[in-house]
């Protein structure tokens, strides 16, 4: 379902921008940490991105800002030496560092923003509309 409410409120915001952005793309220069055995970087995905007007927008479910174990599974390490929900924080700060430094506007929606039922955005088409066209306004999240 978390994959349901990102593609909603993305759509929304194609709404309001009234062009679509680009799912999940990702920039040369957004890299993650090195892999141990590989030195390899992997590019980091950005939500969306509306190159025509310079504006990546991050859609924040609740594991954005809170330990959420079905995520944060602590007996798995990543590639970074640490677990998932640490991990997810310090490529957070990364995009929230890199993309504004390459001339790219971050809008960061949190889910926290839209009534929620059971992990599921209740949606009410006109007042979301209304908060995204919103957070879209005031820039950075």
């Amino acid at each position: 379902m978390a994959k349901q409410n990102e593609e909603y409120v993305l759509g929304l915001c194609d709404e309001v921008l009234g062009s679509t952005g680009l799912r999940q793309h990702r920039f040369e220069w957004l890299e993650g940490d090195p892999s141990p055995s590989t030195g390899r970087r992997m590019t980091l995905p950005v939500d969306a991105y509306w190159p025509d007007r310079a504006l990546v927008v991050e859609f924040h479910e609740k594991q954005h800002t809170e330990q959420v174990r079905h995520f944060d599974k602590r007996d798995v390490m990543t590639v970074s030496g640490m677990h998932r929900g640490m991990q997810r924080k310090r490529y957070d700060d990364r995009r929230r560092e890199l993309i504004p430094a390459h001339g790219i506007r971050l809008v960061i929606v949190p889910m926290s923003d839209f009534e929620v039922r059971r992990s599921n955005i209740v949606q009410r088409h006109d007042e979301d509309l209304a908060v995204v066209r919103y957070a879209l306004q005031k820039g950075s999240g």
